[in-house]
Order: C-alpha cells, then structure tokens, then sequence
C-alpha cells in the first residue's frame, strides 16, 4: 500500500528530506515537499516525520484532502459526479443544488465573516469579479489592447450581490440562488479555509510539526521541533523590484498568516497597474495599500480579514481588527510606511 501511495504521489509532488533531530528518544527527519495546480497556486508542505514513508503519506493526506475542496470550491471548472460552487452558479435562480456539507459549511463561514467585514469579504460579488476577471484576463493576453469596464456595466452587475439571496437548506443539504444573475465567488475565502481543515486533518494524522503553505497562505503546526521555538515565516516584500524579496520574518506556533497585496494577480491599463482586489463601493481596485498581513488562530479567518481590511482605510481596518481576539495586522502603504495592530511587532523576528 505504501509503495502505491509513493508511486502515486510523486507523480505530483518533490520530496526532499534536509535535517534530523530528536524527539522523544527518537530521530526524526525534515522533508520537503511541493506540488502544483490546486487552487490554482504552488503547494509547500515542510514537516518532521520518522521516516520518507511516514511524510509521504502525510503529504499524500494534504494533496488528496486539498484535491477534494478544490473540486468542491470550483467556480470555472465542472467534475464528473460533483455538485460544485459552479453548479450552484449554473443553477442561480433555476432550482436548489444538493452539495456535499463542505461547500455548506464553507458558505456558512463566510456569511459569517460578510457580518464581521462589515460586507467586505462577500461571497456574492460574483457578478463583479467575473466583468473584473475577464477584462483582466484579455488585458493580460493582449496588454496593447487592455481596457477597464465601465461603472455603469459594473453597477448593473453589483445589483445582483446580495448575499441574502443564498439560501441554504440544511435538512435538505442544498443551496439555492434566488436572483438568477447573481453568481458566488469564494476565492476571497475558499483557500485559506481549505487549507484551514487540511492542517486540523493532517494534525490529526500525526503530524506534529509542519508548515503547510498554500499559495502563501500558511499554518504553522506546533513549533519547529528542530529548535525548540516557533517556525521562522517570511512575509512578502510588496515592492516586487527590491532586492529583498521578504520585507518581515515573522514567528509562528499554531497560527495562520495571510497576505493580499496588490502586486499578484494584476493587470496595466496606460501605464497604471489594477490588481484584483476589488473594492465593494468603488467597484474598483483597492488602493489603500501596497499590501495587508494578518496573523491568527484560523487560516479562513485570515484569508478572509486580509482582503476585507486590504478594501478599506486604516482607521477602518484596525477598529475591526482590534474588536477580534487574538489576531494582528500590519499594512504597508504605497510609499512603504508601516503600521501595526498592538502586538504584531510581538511576532517579528529581530
């Protein structure tokens, strides 16, 4: 089974195996390794184990588990045998949608956080974010030829954003859009919680010590057990043309850190970069800042704050981040000033 298990996995993955330390009387050893193409972003998992055999399957564990919710959570993409994000949106305003109680709980969650970000991180902007997501795509494939929509192409479409308009039938284990125009969009949402419920599996797998990062959302697992102390986290310099490619090494045990920024995932029109975090009054690119980073116990808690207090000035973003316990930010302006909730200087590393 285990010899299946390895064949199978590196087919999609790179194992490396770097150092040893002990525990409990015990050698272990840290392994490495990476794959691609779920949630459209590189996956890293670093971890101890007692052996290759033993971190293959954790890694295993995290590529299969990963593998589901992205099939779930797929709003461009239809599988054989699943009801999906997708199906729900092909379904909008024809008929309720039997899914699997993940996509429930995720879209419970992140109705939750609609509430929290004061209606910033919604799940129904969908509209919006596919005009967005198309201009930007032709802008990126033809960028002599790139174009912004127009207000009015975009307000028409953000009548169709309300997140009432999801109803979820728990008994029947269904989803239905009332407003047939309006489409669900969880990408502000859906890795980081992933990503979220495949650490608490891999934990419970026997995983006692890791690092799992997915597109650079990433969980810290206990401590680094190699040293004792807390695992050593670069966040991403914004500025995408300094030589130092992390701005801050941050220290984590048993928590999440979650970057938006303006310098993935954009497009240039006349010679002015729009990123795709989108501000829900404006229903245009943010601009408050170059970058915003949020460190927390819940990795969908994160991903979700880190876009909601990227669209949203700081006086705004810190009362919010102020009113949820444990959790921290830090904001980097486009001039590249900093500023940070109460204890986030706490968390770097000198």
């Amino acid at each position: 089974m285990i010899k299946k298990v390895v064949s199978t996995i590196f087919l999609v993955i790179l194992i490396s195996s770097l150092t040893s330390c002990k525990s409990d009387g015990k050698t272990q050893t840290r392994y490495e390794a990476e794959f691609l193409l779920l949630f459209d972003t590189a996956t890293r998992i670093v971890g101890y184990a007692d052996s290759e055999e033993e971190f293959t399957e954790y890694a295993q564990n995290v590529y299969d588990n990963l593998k589901e919710y992205h099939e779930l959570y797929d709003i461009y993409n239809d599988y054989e045998g699943i009801n999906n994000i997708k199906t729900i949106n092909d379904n909008a305003g024809i008929a309720p949608v039997k899914v699997d109680e993940k996509i429930i709980d995720l879209l419970k969650f992140a109705i939750e956080e609609y509430k929290v970000t004061d209606g910033k991180t919604n799940i129904a902007f969908g509209s919006v974010l596919k005009i967005w997501h198309e201009y930007r795509n032709n802008g990126v494939e033809d960028p002599k030829n790139a174009k912004l929509p127009s207000i009015d192409e975009l307000k028409i479409a953000n009548e169709h954003t309300n997140i009432e308009d999801i109803i979820i039938n728990e008994d029947e284990s269904t989803v239905f859009l009332k407003d047939s125009e309006m489409s669900l969009d969880v990408g502000a949402i859906a890795k980081g919680y992933a990503a979220g419920e495949v650490s608490k599996i891999v934990k419970e797998a026997g995983l006692t010590s890791g690092l799992l990062s997915v597109g650079g959302n990433v969980i810290a697992i206990s401590n680094n057990i190699s040293t004792g102390e807390d695992w050593n986290v670069g966040v991403q310099n914004p500025d995408i043309n300094s030589q130092e490619s992390i701005l801050k090494i941050v220290t984590l045990k048993d928590k999440s850190l979650v970057t938006s920024g303006n310098y993935e995932r954009y497009y240039t029109v006349d010679g002015k970069k729009y990123n795709h975090i989108i501000n829900s009054e404006t229903l245009f690119p943010s601009e408050y800042f170059a970058s915003v980073s949020i460190i927390c116990d819940d990795s969908g808690k994160a991903d979700s704050l880190s876009t909601a207090i990227f669209s949203m000035p700081y006086e705004e973003g810190i009362e919010i981040i102020n009113n949820i316990s444990n959790t921290e930010a830090m904001w980097v302006f486009s001039d590249k000033t900093i500023k940070y909730s109460e204890n986030f200087e706490l968390l770097i590393k000198e």
